[in-house]
């Protein structure tokens, strides 16, 4: 069943990023498919943020991939895939190359990794910027990138240093300073505080929140962690499955949450003040592997409202995909 598109609260403006009925599948290696997206749909306008929430294997970092166009060799996708209109989908590697960087581009989730070991930050940031020739000489390449790590809260020492030198919350700051350096429209941001501290975590998400708002360019941020994500993004997504479970504005959403899946990752959340006694309530189960995965709802093993109509794919009323929780 093909889900409704969702609305945006900028219904009025053209979104930056469009993404229709976008199916990925990965092959087996058995042979044949696994289907990992299934019909997403997902719009980003410019100085918006949207945060797309699951637990790991929900689909997330695929989703990301796929607007990329980094999916993995043999992959196949379908569906709509549009930046300013134009179809990402359509587009051959060379394409994909003038793309990449200048108009999209990603904070990926381990800077040690993404980092290049064996280059100063100060040359990995100006290096953008030289290839998509944003300054004409070397030394002006250099100072915009001095400019914008000083952005991102670096220092001049911390520039000339390798990544190793750097701690994490300081290498995670120069792959975002990296990210920006071409002045991309669409920042992707996949799980961009997974190895930092609480208050670095909390630094991080308000950096890109700020730098959404200054260079007015769209925000797709990649979490698991609801509580922490949701609350400083304009709109959230919640997937599970490769299918999206809920959606609507940030506040309202944690405010209301209404799927099951919205309900069990909100309570499973830790609160402050509650001393060390404060009982959690984790999520029971797993999120299915791919080759579990059936046409119907794929949150209905998990789930205490199920019924035998869950083996059906859910209708989505453009906020919730789900047969029991009513309009």
């Amino acid at each position: 069943m093909r889900t409704i598109p969702m609305e945006t609260p900028r219904a009025s403006v053209a979104p930056l990023l469009e993404v229709r009925d976008l199916h990925v599948r990965l092959p087996a290696r058995e042979g044949g498919w696994l289907h990992a997206l299934r019909g997403l749909d997902l719009t980003v306008a410019r100085g918006e943020s949207l945060a797309l929430i699951g637990e790991s294997g929900s689909g997330k970092t695929l989703t990301a991939l796929a607007v990329m166009g980094l999916l993995p060799d043999g992959a196949q996708a379908a569906g709509r895939i549009a930046l300013d209109g134009r179809d990402l989908l359509r587009l051959d590697e060379d394409g994909w190359c003038g793309l990449r960087g200048r108009r999209v581009a990603m904070v990926f989730q381990e800077p040690l990794t993404a980092l290049n070991p064996l280059q100063r930050v100060l040359a990995q940031v100006a290096e953008p910027i030289r290839i998509h020739r944003l300054a004409a000489e070397r030394g002006d390449a250099r100072e915009r990138a001095m400019a914008l790590l000083a952005r991102v809260g670096l220092d001049e020492r911390q520039a000339r240093a390798y990544p190793h030198q750097l701690s994490g919350g300081q290498r995670q700051r120069a792959l975002i300073a990296m990210a920006l350096a071409a002045e991309p429209e669409l920042l992707i941001a996949d799980e961009p505080t997974t190895a930092l501290d609480a208050r670095l975590r909390v630094q991080t998400l308000e950096l890109l929140r700020d730098l959404v708002a200054e260079r007015g360019m769209g925000l797709l941020l990649i979490s698991h962690d609801l509580a922490l994500t949701a609350r400083r993004a304009d709109r959230i997504a919640i997937l599970y499955g490769g299918r999206v479970m809920e959606h609507g504005v940030a506040a309202e959403v944690l405010a209301h949450p209404r799927h099951p899946y919205t309900q069990a990752l909100w309570a499973a959340r830790p609160r402050l003040g509650g001393g060390r006694d404060q009982p959690l309530h984790p999520l029971k189960g797993n999120v299915p592997a791919l080759t579990q995965l059936d046409e119907g709802c794929p949150f209905a093993p998990r789930c205490p409202l199920a019924t035998a109509r869950c083996a059906e794919p859910p209708p989505f009323d453009g906020r919730v995909a789900c047969w029991e929780v009513k309009p």
